[in-house]
Order: structure tokens, then C-alpha cells, then sequence
């Protein structure tokens, strides 16, 4: 009977049993899974995203006043806008004369597609490449090279040579040259319009401005004639007016791109044209702020800035002293700065020098050749232009 009982309490028992030991197992399993999961998202890196915080800096093409090292070296300098301006790397770059001096920078311009920054010397055209600041090519060109412009997606350079008397097309990811166009005598500036239709092509020899058609790349249009041969311009947003600067004029003149006429000559008032160490002419810089509201003008003999009302009749409001002769200005995307090419940082809004360019050694830079570059991570996000065209579309 004991046994009968002993195996009866057994088989009763055993489906309880079983019962508790599952429950029991899945707490112990439901548990566990749950700490891991807990341990595991509190110990895991988060995903990495692409929402990098985007840094604005300074890209400073030297030596960007003919060949001159006093002026900042040889390479890029990069400055970070947001903190005072202050230095933050020195990249090497390549661009030497025959004799292995650094040869002089005639223009820098970026890519955002390609993530690449372009510098051009009188022999040769240099692609460097952002992630890394390494170079990935350096190619010469029959003709030398100028200052140049890219299209607004990052494929196609107008390459001008070296005052000569045509323009090289090159494609931007190989440095091929897609076509050449002719223009007249001295090859110089150039800009690539952000609609990407147009560009325009400053030949220092002539008193015209050229327009070429960026489908075709043949040229279709000329703006003028001005008072003298044409220097540094800009144009607007909306490309239905230029402000060029043109040789022998302390002041800028104004022509309609549509009807292809002059509309305007504007001289500076209460400052006397002078000799000039470099460029010849009086006034060898001009930008628009990108709001449009106002031109800036170099004035190199008396190493000022003017600033006048964009707007006709282009009333002239204020000038500005400057440590050296201006012959480049440039400036912020965001147009909170003018970067003449003396090397000082001014506010736009208070006309105020706030702070002065100043390599790893303390040393004063200064250069013709910069560009506003937005970085996110390594990538480039946007990029400015080393003209001061106009921001309203």
C-alpha cells in the first residue's frame, strides 16, 4: 500500500512539477532576455548616422600674391570660421615653376560632387581631394592656367590659360580637356554661372566681356564695350547684371547681360587714383554681398576698401582702411564677412576688422585666392566662390 501510495503521490506530483519547472524556465529565459537586452543597448555605440555637425572653414590658397612666400608659404591654409578665424592645418600641395620654387596660385575652386579642391598655377592644375588632403592628380596644360570657375554640379571647369588667348573646358574628375574655346588675346577670370547656363570670360586684353554657352561651350554673347579692358567682375544671382572693374578706373562700371550694353560708370569720390604695386589698375577687386544690397571695391593705391549701395545710382557709403594693397576681394556664404586679400577679416554689417589671418607661426597671411568650404565629417556640404557673386535667385 505504501508503494501503491508512494507511486500514486508520484504520478499525481509530476504534471504539477512539470508545470512549475516550465513557468520557472521561461521567468529565467524572459529575464535573461530582457537584461541582455537592456545591458546590450546600454553598452552598444549608438548606430553612426550622417548627421555630422557641419563646420564652416577658410580654404587660403598660397602663395596667392604672384610667387611671394612671405605671404603665408606654400599650400592651403585652413582657418575655422566659427572660432575666431584661428588656424587649423597646413596642406601640401604641389605647383612648382621648373626650378622647384612655388609657382604662383591663379585660382581655387571646389567640387562638392567630387569632394575636391582645385588650385591652379601658372604651369598646372592640381586636384586634391578633401577627405583625405592628399593629391590625386596635377596635370600641366599647353598655354599655362589661370583663374577658374566650375559648374554648379561639380563636373566641368572653364580652365583660361595663362593669358592667352583661349579657354580650356576640362572635366573635372580626370582633368581631360572636353574642348577649347578661343576668345581673343589675355585668357584671365571666369565665371560659371549658378544656373549653370552661362559662363564669363574676362580676356584682360579686350574691353568685352564674353559669354559662352555651358551646353555647347562655344560662345554666344558679349557684354559692352566698357571704358577700358575688363578686370575682375561679378555678376548677380539672377544674371541680368555685371560690375566690372576695368583698368586705369578708381570705381566699376555696370553692363545688362540681357541686352549685352553698358549702363553705368561709377567713380570713387574723395580718394585720387595712384600707382600700384601689382595689376596695374586702380581697382582690382569687386564683390556683391549676397544679399545684393552692396558692392565692395579695391582700391589698391591708397590700400582701402569703398563700399557702395548696389542699387543705382550706386551711391558710395563708407570706406575702410587696410594693412596692405587689396587686389582680390572675397567673401562668407552667409555674407557675415569680406575677405580682401590683405589678409583681414572684416564684418560686413559693422565694416569692423575683427581679426587677421595668421598661420602656425603667427604670421601674417594673405592671398587672392580663397574659398568658404562647409564640411560634415569628411565630406563637403557646400561650397562658396572665390568672387562675391551674388546669392539671390
Amino acid at each position: 500500500m505504501r508503494r501503491q501510495a508512494t507511486s500514486n503521490y508520484i504520478v499525481t506530483l509530476s504534471p504539477m512539477k512539470s508545470k512549475i519547472t516550465i513557468l520557472v524556465t521561461l521567468f529565467v529565459v524572459a529575464t535573461f532576455i530582457f537584461t541582455s537586452a537592456y545591458i546590450s543597448t546600454r553598452q552598444k555605440p549608438p548606430i553612426a548616422t550622417n548627421h555630422a555637425a557641419t563646420k564652416r572653414y577658410l580654404y587660403v590658397a598660397v602663395p596667392g600674391i604672384r610667387d611671394y612666400l612671405v605671404y603665408g608659404g606654400h599650400g592651403i591654409l585652413v582657418f575655422d570660421i566659427d572660432n575666431n578665424h584661428r588656424f587649423v592645418k597646413r596642406i601640401a600641395t604641389k605647383g612648382l615653376h621648373p626650378d622647384g620654387i612655388p609657382s604662383n596660385v591663379k585660382g581655387v575652386v571646389v567640387s562638392v560632387a567630387l569632394n575636391s579642391i582645385y588650385i591652379s598655377t601658372i604651369e598646372s592644375l592640381q586636384r586634391i581631394d578633401l577627405a583625405t588632403d592628399k593629391l590625386v592628380w596635377e596635370k600641366t596644360f599647353e598655354g599655362g592656367c589661370d583663374r577658374m570657375s566650375i559648374s554648379p554640379d561639380g563636373k566641368t571647369m572653364y580652365l583660361p590659360s595663362f593669358e592667352n588667348s583661349f579657354w580650356n573646358v576640362v572635366d573635372c574628375a580626370t582633368g581631360a580637356i572636353i574642348k577649347k574655346i578661343d576668345v581673343y588675346k589675355r585668357a584671365h577670370n571666369t565665371i560659371y554661372a549658378r544656373s549653370g547656363n552661362y559662363v564669363y570670360l574676362d580676356d584682360i586684353a579686350s574691353p568685352w566681356l564674353y559669354v559662352a554657352d555651358a551646353k555647347k561651350h562655344e560662345l554666344v554673347n558679349k557684354v559692352g564695350p566698357f571704358a577700358n579692358f575688363v578686370r575682375p567682375f561679378t555678376i548677380n544671382g539672377r544674371e541680368t547684371r555685371v560690375y566690372v572693374t576695368v583698368d586705369s578706373l578708381l570705381g566699376f562700371e555696370v553692363g545688362d547681360l540681357a541686352t549685352g550694353k553698358k549702363l553705368a560708370h561709377v567713380e570713387v569720390e574723395g580718394w585720387n587714383p595712384g600707382p600700384v604695386r601689382r595689376h596695374g589698375n586702380p581697382s582690382h577687386g569687386i564683390a556683391l554681398t549676397p544679399n545684393e544690397k552692396e558692392i565692395w571695391l579695391a582700391d589698391g593705391h591708397n590700400m582701402r576698401l569703398h563700399v557702395f549701395s548696389a542699387a543705382a545710382p550706386y551711391r558710395q557709403l563708407t570706406t575702410i582702411p587696410l594693412q596692405d594693397m587689396p587686389g582680390w576681394i572675397t567673401m562668407s556664404i552667409d555674407g557675415k564677412y569680406v575677405y580682401p586679400s590683405s589678409g583681414e577679416v572684416l564684418e560686413t554689417k559693422t565694416r569692423k576688422i575683427i581679426t587677421t589671418l595668421q598661420d602656425e607661426f603667427h604670421n601674417n597671411v594673405a592671398s587672392e585666392k580663397m574659398v568658404e568650404i562647409d564640411i560634415a565629417g569628411n565630406r563637403v556640404v557646400k561650397a562658396g566662390d572665390q568672387f562675391g557673386i551674388g546669392g539671390i535667385r
